[in-house]
């Protein structure tokens, strides 16, 4: 990196991971393709959602059509859900095994292949866990996702003490994240003090950044506030800065995770510090075809005029921004949250119904 820290790599197709910087870049798809061409672009990890899932499966029909029927033949008593879920197990399985590499290379900080709970059982903390046990068995480098709910916070800390490596979703403030990050270090201490092994869970925390923009945006229509319009681009940026800081102070064995991607400051303004950056493909192509210099940004703090102006104008982004602007009781009911799961919970229901239109096909 140069004196002005920018990467001095000749080639564009390696500026969206820097190799002298600590910023992971993972891919935001487990659909090998993409995968793959990600992991030749520095990729070491991988996150899914259940619509990332459904459309890996609907990009790839003719290879997931002819394995839905012949699952179908296979569990003629199974139900649509379940093969659906079947079939999104087979595709992380596939995926994960692209990632072998970096998961033994980084001694499993890394290499980690994203599968997320259904998020049909966000309400059942028992279901979760269980869900989370049986996924984190498919292979040794999968990380199970698990929503940052009132439910989930209590989900993630069983299942970190039963072994299951976590990836926090639906998750977009600093008080989610380092709730989060704290049930991951009940379930780690307790797991100590059990006697049960310490290995590397390489365990992340996702501020799901471009959602909090969203909902920001969408909150300020509807109270009819008007402020610079780009100044909300930052408020998920902010968030994830904040966050990142505390963790560091705090040394929480997790790290922070950048997601759903709104603009490429979720990318270029979180460069140089310990944490994991997850755009989708997309935006890694898009990143790499404008050249986007790599900076170290991470220690570069948001506009102070921003920042206030967000905070005094906007009461959702100070929830947002205060590790104690919610309780976990009120994650629940955050914009973002129930815009979220309802997103999942569609995405849910569109997969049944693909397998449907595979095995009942229309006369």
């Amino acid at each position: 990196m140069s004196s002005e820290g920018v990467a001095t790599t000749a080639s564009p197709t390696l500026r969206v991971a820097s190799v002298a910087s600590p910023t992971a870049l993972w891919n935001d798809s487990a659909d090998p393709d993409e995968l793959s061409a990600a992991i030749g672009w520095g990729a070491v990890g991988a996150t899914c959602n259940p619509v990332i899932a459904l459309n890996a499966i609907k990009n790839h029909i003719d290879v997931w059509g002819p394995r839905i029927r012949a699952l179908a033949a296979e569990r003629p008593s199974a139900s649509e859900s379940e093969l659906g879920w079947a079939v999104v197990e087979e595709l992380s399985v596939e995926a994960a095994r692209l990632l072998e590499p970096a998961f033994v290379a980084s001694g499993g900080r890394n290499g980690r292949l994203s599968i997320q709970t259904d998020p049909r059982l966000h309400r059942d903390e028992h279901a979760l866990v269980e869900q989370a046990v049986r996924f984190a068995g498919l292979a040794e480098n999968i990380i199970v996702k698990i929503p940052a709910t009132s439910v989930g916070i209590r989900a993630i800390e069983e299942a970190t003490f039963r072994g299951v490596s976590i990836n926090v979703t639906v998750s977009f403030t600093v008080a989610q994240a380092v709730a989060a990050a704290e049930a991951i270090e009940r379930g780690l201490d307790r797991r100590a003090k059990a006697g049960y092994a310490q290995s590397e869970f390489g365990s992340v925390v996702t501020i799901m950044g471009g959602r909090l923009d969203d909902w920001l945006k969408a909150w300020s229509k509807r109270e009819r506030i008007l402020i610079d319009p780009g100044y909300l681009e930052w408020a998920g940026v902010a968030a994830l800065k904040r966050a990142y800081r505390i963790f560091s102070e705090r040394g929480y064995r997790s790290r922070v995770l950048s997601a759903a991607f709104r603009n490429h400051m979720q990318w270029s303004e979180l460069l140089g510090g310990d944490l994991v950056v997850s755009p989708p493909f997309d935006w890694q192509e898009r990143i790499n075809e404008n050249e986007l210099e790599v900076h170290d940004r991470i220690d570069v703090p948001v506009d102070p005029i921003i920042l206030e102006t967000l905070w005094d104008r906007v009461p959702e982004f100070r929830r947002a921004y205060e590790p104690d602007g919610m309780t976990a009781a009120e994650f629940d009911d955050f914009g973002a949250t129930r815009a979220t799961l309802r997103q999942f919970l569609e995405a849910d229901a569109q997969l049944d119904a693909l397998v449907r239109d595979v095995i009942v096909p229309a006369p």
